[in-house]
Parts: C-alpha cells; sequence; structure tokens
C-alpha cells in the first residue's frame, strides 16, 4: 500500500519513534538510532523534536526553532532517518501515547511501531502518563546503555503488570556507548570547550552561530 507520505507500507514494515528533547543531539543519538534500525531492520526512524517534554524544565531548553533544525543537521545524510515536527506543533505536553496514536491512525495499522528510549527513561516509565496504554500500543525499544542492569523490574511490574515488563525487557537491544549526555554537552559549551567530539559537525557550527547555551 502507497501512503500519501510517500511510503511502501508491507505487512513487514516497522517504523521507529525517537522523541526527546534534543537539546542539542549529539552522535550517541544516532549512534543509538542507527543500531536499534539496523537490528530490528526498520524502514524509518522518524526523530521527533519535544516542545514541551513533561519531565523536562523548558527553562533548560533552547527554543524549539533551533532544536528542530539541529536534528535536521544530525540527520541529514542518514537515508532512513527522518523529521517530525508532530510534537513541537501541537499544544499541552508532548505525550509518549499521543504521539503514537497519531502516527498509527495517519499510517495505518499494516506497521511495528517502536518507540526508542534510554535505560533512564525506562527506569521512569512508571510516571509515564498512560504507561500501561503505551506498552500495549507499540514495542518499547530500550538502548542498553549504563544503567539498565539495575532497573527495579519489581516496581515497574507493580505499575505496568507482569505480561508488560516481559515485553519490555524482549525490547531491551544492545547499542554502542557513546559516554555523553545532552546536558554534559551544554556544560562543556558553556565553558567555552570544543564539542565536536559528541556533536555533528553541522551542529556544533549551528550551535556557535546561533551562540546557544552560552
Amino acid at each position: 500500500m502507497m501512503t500519501d507520505l510517500g511510503y511502501t507500507i508491507t505487512m513487514s514494515t516497522g517504523f521507529g519513534l525517537y522523541g526527546g528533547s534534543f537539546n542539542p543531539i549529539h552522535r550517541g543519538h544516532t549512534a543509538i538510532a542507527r543500531a536499534i534500525a539496523d537490528h530490528l531492520r526498520l524502514e524509518r526512524v522518524i526523530f521527533l523534536p519535544s516542545a514541551n517534554p513533561p519531565h523536562k524544565h523548558s527553562h533548560q531548553l533552547a527554543d524549539s526553532s533551533h532544536r528542530a533544525q539541529m536534528v535536521k543537521l544530525a540527520i541529514a545524510e542518514e537515508s532512513f532517518f527522518e523529521f517530525s515536527d508532530y510534537d513541537l506543533l501541537r499544544d499541552g505536553p508532548s505525550y509518549t501515547i499521543d504521539t503514537v496514536t497519531h502516527f498509527q491512525q495517519m499510517l495505518g495499522e499494516n506497521i511495528s511501531w517502536y518507540w526508542i528510549i534510554g535505560a533512564d527513561s525506562l527506569a521512569d516509565l512508571p510516571t509515564w502518563h498512560r504507561v500501561c496504554d503505551l506498552i500495549d500500543a507499540c514495542q518499547i525499544v530500550t538502548a542498553a546503555r549504563p544503567g539498565w542492569e539495575t532497573i527495579d523490574w519489581a516496581r515497574l511490574e507493580k505499575v505496568v503488570g507482569p505480561q508488560r515488563v516481559l515485553k519490555l525487557q524482549r525490547g531491551i537491544i544492545e547499542t554502542p556507548l557513546v559516554d555523553v549526555s545532552s546536558s554534559e554537552i551544554r556544560a562543556q559549551i558553556a565553558q567555552g570547550q570544543n564539542n565536536h567530539d559528541f556533536v555533528h559537525d553541522l551542529v556544533a557550527d549551528y550551535i556557535e552561530k546561533n551562540a546557544l547555551y552560552r
């Protein structure tokens, strides 16, 4: 089936959705997305910068237009990476279940949907909006980075139940270790340090040109 967006949908098509503040997007984000896409043989990975992430403080965020542009620059050379401004344009908090539902309705039912998160987000799932509905709606894929081994599965099970915990555990995938975080990069930039090792060159140039995070 050919959709209005140009996708050819088959029964084996898998799409990854990768949401986050991307403040800024760095090499770790794209390395994780690439590894998961290869492992699951995904047709697309759609990057979704959040306008109003429920778990982030808005005063720490660069303007959404800057974060959107940085994502576009970081993924420009990856043929199966794609940018979406859906979470940037809608009102209210960027709840994941609403985003997943939107794409399911837009592209139909013949797609396997995967929501990509890090180990820190896996630990926080009990606090997520309608988390049981989210786990039922898609496969949450966790990048196996340091910290996932210490997840309190008993705490998760109390919230989502044993079957959903098993589904979450099946979604843990080993990914390359890029030992950096967006908060560390922001701190480095504020101190005038070079960040090209951890941020894509075009993104680093954009940050410098627009004097972000100083």
